[in-house]
């Protein structure tokens, strides 16, 4: 499998598997869909041992170098280019769609060269970490293209709208610190460990309270989505309902009995 999924504890870890370079053929587009697709359903609330947080890691030197682009030339040689090509797109958009809406806390790490699809994944994580020597780009200009997996304006939500058309108008590669400067990089950690570092990060927000976690990209989507006063007007419900989870009866009393930091949450 060029992708596939693991489990580390409470964190789900999704491998990008498909060397030398991790690029993005049919069967890895295919192998994602129901990656994402499994993770989607282990995930909902209610399901047992579900996972607490997912890590987007990649085998090998790379991140990935891209798409193949001979998966772009059949389409644009077949018949009925234009509709095959939105077809595609329209089916990509739905898997970025449905780890981005994932109810716990997904992880991004970048070690290497990030391009293209493989980028617009990222970018669909609630953090995205770099390794130092890390570098990103969308560079599908060079075969005459727009990223269409939701790049553009997953980065205009992160850094603004001019810097996203600047990133994917000259199709320039960027380094982690750049990146983290704009906003779209929320950390940058030391070449050496950086798997482990990346690891740890998933492991933390795993350990956190769950409900809560999946409140919190609720109310921060729909602030993004539909602008700040739609976000409070969401609050009662979905903030209300943290005061039903074992989670926070749990913690308040820890608070009250032991102070701040030491409750053990059980993700419900």
């Amino acid at each position: 499998m060029t992708v596939r999924v693991e489990r580390d504890g409470d964190v789900a870890v999704l491998v990008l598997d498909n060397p030398p370079l991790n690029l993005f053929d049919a069967a890895t587009f295919d192998a994602l869909e129901r990656c994402v697709d499994e993770l989607a359903d282990a995930t909902a609330p209610g399901r047992p041992d579900r996972p607490r947080a997912v890590l987007v890691r990649a085998e090998g030197r790379v991140v990935s170098a891209g798409v193949d682009v001979a998966l772009f030339a059949r389409i644009a040689e077949g018949p009925d280019a234009e509709a095959t090509g939105g077809a595609l797109w329209a089916r990509l958009l739905r898997t970025v769609q449905t780890l981005e809406d994932l109810p716990v806390p997904t992880v991004f790490a970048a070690h290497g060269l990030t391009l293209t699809a493989a980028f617009e994944l990222a970018l669909a994580c609630d953090l995205l970490v770099a390794a130092e020597r890390a570098s990103f780009g969308l560079v599908e200009v060079v075969v005459g293209l727009t990223p269409s997996m939701g790049g553009p304006q997953r980065l205009a939500e992160r850094a603004g709208s001019a810097r996203a058309k600047e990133l994917v108008l000259t199709g320039e590669r960027y380094g982690a610190t750049t990146l983290q400067e704009w906003g779209v990089v929320n950390r940058v950690l030391p070449d050496e460990g950086f798997a482990e570092a990346a690891l740890g990060l998933a492991r933390q927000v795993a350990a956190g309270p769950t409900v809560a976690h999946a409140a919190t990209k609720t109310l921060v989507a729909t602030a993004v989505r539909h602008g700040v006063r739609a976000a409070d007007d969401a609050v009662p419900a979905v903030s209300g309902a943290l005061f039903g989870t074992e989670d926070l009866r749990g913690a308040v009393a820890s608070f009250l009995a032991d102070g701040p930091g030491r409750a053990t949450h059980r993700g419900r």
